[in-house]
């Protein structure tokens, strides 16, 4: 008789609908949230502190097994191209979808509660003073080590890419070193794969928190903008990726149904960082090249934020629809510039797409005050448009594969491989 057991993704799955039916009972319980917040921030620290050694690691293979400088810079050109391209479509989803369904049109302000954002505004300041030169400067590290403490993904890649090739430009003399960083690699693939045995706690106590704390009341004066914002994504996803992946010969379905415990994990945390080591695996295993899936995915975590960038789209509309604010076609040409740039600038940055939408509205002339009706169900939308950011980095690994002529799907007999990790 063949043993009965449930797959990560199930488990996964039954952790967030346990966490949201604990979370509704215990809602506003502060004791609850104090008892389960230690067992999600477990699971998240877990997975951050294998973040950097995997992608330093990994990088510096791939770029190392390239080992050509022109072949490299084509990669980092092509890569950006396409996030650049597909966040303009993001953000005029966004506003044509907002436009549309008019979220903000005719809502009670009186009825809806406002959150502290004094936060966000300190740092939206701090990072208005930075031009786009030094946000370029930025990228280069003055101490590596430095970068990696603090998480500085770009800074991180930047120095990855150089280190691999100079380990590639000495020849046999970087062997030793190549096989160190090979062996950390692998050894950081393993230890991902038994943390990830504790994600279905860890989502759990995520999911439990977020409920009990905000609640789905909370989702009643400001239901208009939700449905708008996932309904949106949803018709992103669906269609605009969609569409993409049938351009370059793949089925967008069979993407979501590789990379569904993904999903479920990064809805549930808001954290793209927790499925960053497994969707770089998987995108491998689908067909990209492990020198494009390793530069591709980590890079576009800052410069290809689809959800994001679509998100804060809709909100600016709702915010200016809200307030009786009309904004004319050049003006919504310019929010979707600014926003084009701002979203690349502060990529990395706390809270980053509240941060974003306050740089933007000083620039367009929104009242930066609008922003307190949204925060409370900020997380609510922040689980979605995380979902979407990991759909967008995957696709986007397989297309630059595609692009460059190196996609490899798995033949019949790889496919079992393929059907493990599902």
């Amino acid at each position: 008789m063949k043993k009965f057991r449930l797959s990560l993704a199930n488990q996964i799955f039954i952790g967030l609908i346990l966490g949201v039916i604990v979370g509704g009972i215990f809602y506003g319980s502060e004791t609850a949230q104090s008892i389960l917040q230690p067992f999600g921030d477990l699971f998240l620290r877990l997975i951050k502190m294998i973040v950097v050694p995997i992608v330093l690691s990994s990088i510096i293979v791939a770029i190392a097994g390239v080992g050509d400088l022109k072949s490299v810079g084509k990669l980092g050109g092509k890569s950006l191209t396409y996030f650049i391209g597909m966040t303009l479509v993001a953000i005029a989803v966004g506003l044509i979808s907002a436009n549309i369904f008019q979220p903000g049109t005719g809502l009670n302000m009186e009825s809806l509660q406002q959150s502290e954002i004094s936060g966000y505004v300190e740092t939206s300041e701090d990072q208005e003073g930075k031009s786009i030169a030094d946000t370029l400067l930025h990228i280069v590290p003055t101490n590596p080590v430095q970068a990696m403490v603090e998480g500085d993904m770009l800074a991180i890649i930047f120095f990855a890419v150089v280190f691999g090739l100079g380990i590639a430009a000495i020849g046999d003399k970087g062997k030793p070193v190549l096989r160190f960083f090979e062996g950390t690699a692998n050894a950081m693939f393993y230890v991902t794969n038994l943390f990830m045995k504790y994600a279905p706690i860890g989502v759990f106590a995520l999911i439990g928190v977020t409920i009990s704390k905000y609640g789905f009341t909370s989702l009643i004066p400001l239901g208009k903008l939700a449905l708008t914002v996932y309904g949106t994504m949803i018709f992103f996803v669906i269609v605009v990726l969609g569409l993409m992946a049938k351009i370059v010969g793949i089925n967008i379905f069979k993407l979501l149904k590789l990379i569904k415990e993904e999903l479920i994990l990064a809805f549930s945390t808001s954290s793209s960082e927790t499925v960053l080591p497994r969707i770089m695996d998987k995108m491998e295993q689908a067909g990209s090249p492990k020198h494009i899936a390793t530069f591709v995915i980590p890079t576009g975590y800052s410069f290809n934020l689809d959800g994001s960038v679509l998100y804060q789209a809709i909100a600016s509309l709702f915010i200016a629809q809200m307030f009786g604010i009309e904004l004319s076609i050049w003006q919504q040409i310019t929010l979707m510039l600014v926003l084009m740039v701002t979203s690349k600038g502060m990529a990395g940055v706390p809270g980053v797409s509240f941060v974003v939408l306050l740089a933007t509205f000083s620039t367009i002339g929104l009242p930066a005050e609008g922003l307190a009706f949204i925060a409370g169900i900020d997380r609510i939308l922040d689980m979605g448009r995380t979902a979407v950011n990991v759909v967008g980095n995957s696709l986007a690994a397989l297309v630059i594969a595609k692009w460059e002529g190196q996609f490899n799907p798995p033949v019949e007999e790889q496919k079992e491989v393929v059907d493990q990790a599902i």
